[in-house]
Order: C-alpha cells, then structure tokens, then sequence
C-alpha cells in the first residue's frame, strides 16, 4: 500500500482530521482554556501515528511505509529540536549575565521622547530578531516599552504594534531568525546567502508599516518611566565572551552546513560544549559560576514540546495523504499567488505548521518562490495579534493593552508594508534577478 494514497477518507484519516483540528482550536484558546499548548498538540502528533499504526494493524498490513514515514519525520524535527535547544540555551545564558538587562536600562536611560523611543525599539527589534529569535526580542523589548510607560495606551499600542511586525521582519531574512525560515534552511530549499537577499522587502515593508504608525505617535515624553533613570546595570563576568560564543557558534553551524553538508544543529551543538567548557573554566579560574544546566532548565519546554507535537501532527496528516492533495494547488494555480495567501493564511494558523505542511508537500517551486514563501510566512503573522510567537508573547506582556482588537486598528498599516514586501520581492527577484539562482 502505498504510504497515505487512500487514507483521507478512511475512519483514521477523517479521525485524524477532526482531532487536529480540535487541537489546533485547543491551542488557539490556550488562555482561555488555561491548558499549556503542548498539551493538545503532543496528544494531536502522537495519536494520529498510533491510530494509523491500529489501522494497518486491523487491516492485516505490514506498516513499513509508516515505519519509514516516522523515522524520516524524527530527523527533520530532531533537527530543529536541537537547535532551538542551543539557540534558547545561549539566550538564557545572556539573561542570566545580564546582557539584555544591561540593554534595557540603557535604551530607559536614553531619556528619548515618545517619537525617538518609537523608532529605537523598532530599529533593534528589526535588527536583533534575526540573531536572537522573534519572540525573545518582542518580549525583551515590549518590557521597555512598560517600564517606560504605564498610562499613554495610544503609545503603547502602536510602540507594541511596531515590535511586533519589525521582530518578525527581521527574522524574516534570517536562516534562524524564525522557526520557519530555519525549516526552509534545514530543508534544503535555499542557500544560507539567498535568505541575506530578502532584506530589502523585508526592511522596506517594515520601514513603510512604521512610517505609517508613527504619523499616530502622540507628541511628549514618557512621564513615568519609575521615577527618572534608572541605576547603570554592568554585564556580569563572562557575558561579553559569551556573546561572543554565540556569533561564533552561528558562524559554525552556517559553514558546517554548507561547506560539510552536516545538520546546522551539529554546529549549534558544538557551540553548547564551547559555552560549557567556558562556564568550567570562569568557575576554576574565577569562582565566577555560570549554571549551563540551570539554564538548560530555564528553557522553555512547553514550546519545545508543542514544536514537536505539531510538526508531528503535521506529518500524520502528510502520511494520510492530505498535504499531496493540498500541494496540487501550486499545479494550477500560478505559485506566487498561492505563496502570498500562505502568508495570510499564517496570520490566522501558526506559520510553524503552516511552512511545515509546504514542506511536506514539497511543490517544485524555483529559488525564487522559496524565498517568497519565507518571506510571507514569516511576515504575514503581523497582521493578526496572535498569528506570530511574537504577537502572543506580547500580549501576554501588555495584558489588556495590546490585543486582538487594538491590533485590528492599525492593521491597515501592517497590511500595506505586506503588500510593498511582496512587491520588492517581485521586483528584485522577478524582474530584476538579484538572488542566488
């Protein structure tokens, strides 16, 4: 039997759609359900292989394809696993020594009026996504924006709005600046150069959105940023190093990626030796202790769980043939178009599963429109308040401020610098042919 060709309409295919559905709504109302979304999507990605594993069972069938489907599955996953793993690991890391803190005390500290504070948190959030992910950099810096301000809502919603879509920008044009453009990365569909090709729409569209914002920006300057400036914050022993490691180890996992054709993961591995035997060496040679495994622990394995359960869940539905269907898509409709609605369709669905489900179906698509759908996967979730990581975890920070609704009011903004994205991309790729081919 071949794997997934006639399982669609089988009890365990329409099963297996109605509980991923069912999850996903779980996973969409995790706050007012008060579930953890890795819950429904761990139960989602493990059941749906179990109920095909009964089914061929009950069929008298030998599942060598399911066997095959899942050890292929747990490569791609483990891949993307491990480095998040790394990535978040070194992140905690910087928290732990101070670094972002040292950040925020200094941008606080600038003394910078509503207008200037507007463009400086938009700048670094554009600027600092693509190197850290987009949800640590919205979360690090809507904390600047609250601890700047408490009362001036007007400017806390459009500062909130502009974090958002300048931190998924960013990590738009980044191979590990979003889960999805490392997806793409990892699977092969485009250089580590050709992503550094979608900065100019990926910037321009930003830049336009913020132009357009800040027309709306109220004149003054905060007026209760905690009673004045706050005291000077020092990066502890060991954190500029540490910085450092962690250039160092993107640089290894880009160039044994391309140059070896090992996992990027493998060299985000090898950075985590380098910043433990470093941790071993502060603590003999300078009683100074930095708790690799406390942060280790710090780490976020909610979001871990729900990658995994997700992208499981995803590939279940791959196995059952419903993504091969989906993929005939591109065959009769012209694959830009299709590319731009994936991008609206990720401001409603996660771009994570959405850009896996792409994956999986594999349409042959040219450089080119690789690079398209990246771009609008990743950008396309600013236009709702929850379609990105980045826009749930500042909710999250600016409870009652920021939200679905006074995100819909600027939303015009977000979805004229989406339309001037995908125009540069046409323009420089299409017409012009500035990319790697």
């Amino acid at each position: 039997m071949e794997h997934g060709a006639n399982l669609m309409l089988t009890w365990v295919g329409i099963l297996s759609l109605i509980i991923f559905v069912v999850a996903y709504i779980a996973i969409a109302m995790e706050e007012k359900l008060h579930i953890n979304k890795s819950k429904p999507a761990l139960f989602a990605g493990t059941v749906i292989f179990l109920l095909a594993g009964i089914y061929h069972f009950t069929h008298g069938q030998v599942p060598e394809s399911l066997h095959s489907t899942v050890e292929h599955l747990i490569v791609e996953i483990a891949a993307i696993f491990f480095f998040l793993y790394v990535a978040m690991t070194y992140i905690e890391a910087l928290i732990e020594r101070g670094v972002f803190e040292k950040l925020k005390v200094d941008l606080i500290n600038k003394g910078y009026n509503y207008k200037k504070l507007f463009w400086a948190t938009g700048f670094l959030a554009f600027f600092l996504s693509p190197v850290a992910d987009n949800l640590t950099t919205a979360l690090i810096l809507s904390t600047v924006l609250i601890t700047i301000e408490h009362h001036n809502k007007k400017f806390l919603i459009l500062g909130a709005v502009n974090i958002v879509v300048a931190a998924n920008a960013g990590g738009a044009w980044s191979p590990f600046g979003d889960v999805t453009t490392l997806m793409v990365w990892a699977a092969g569909k485009g250089a580590f150069a050709e992503f550094l090709f979608l900065f100019p729409a990926s910037f321009i569209g930003w830049v336009l959105t913020a132009y357009l914002l800040s027309l709306s920006v109220p004149e003054g300057m905060p007026g209760d940023s905690d009673g004045g400036k706050l005291e000077p914050v020092m990066i502890k022993k060991g954190g500029k190093v540490i910085i450092g490691l962690g250039v160092a180890t993107i640089a290894t996992a880009v160039l044994s990626h391309q140059m070896f054709h090992l996992p990027a993961f493998w060299g985000m591995m090898f950075g985590l030796s380098l910043l433990k035997l470093y941790s071993y060496n502060l603590k003999i040679r300078h009683n100074e202790n930095i708790n690799v495994f406390g942060s280790i622990a710090k780490i976020e394995n909610d979001t871990l769980l729900f990658f995994f359960g997700l992208l499981a869940a995803v590939g279940g539905l791959s196995y059952m043939g419903y993504l091969a269907a989906a993929a005939s898509v591109y065959e009769s409709v012209n694959p830009t178009y299709v590319n731009i609605g994936i991008g609206l369709i990720s401001a409603v669905i996660d771009n994570v599963p959405v850009m896996f489900a792409v994956l999986k179906a594999n349409p042959n698509l040219d450089a080119a429109q690789w690079m398209l759908v990246t771009l609008t996967a990743g950008i396309g979730g600013s236009l709702i308040s929850f379609g990105s990581a980045a826009g749930v975890g500042v909710m999250g920070k600016l409870r009652g401020i920021y939200t679905f609704g006074t995100h819909m009011q600027y939303m015009w903004a977000v979805a004229v610098g989406y339309a001037v994205s995908i125009l540069v991309w046409y323009v420089q790729f299409e017409l012009l042919g500035w990319h790697i081919k």
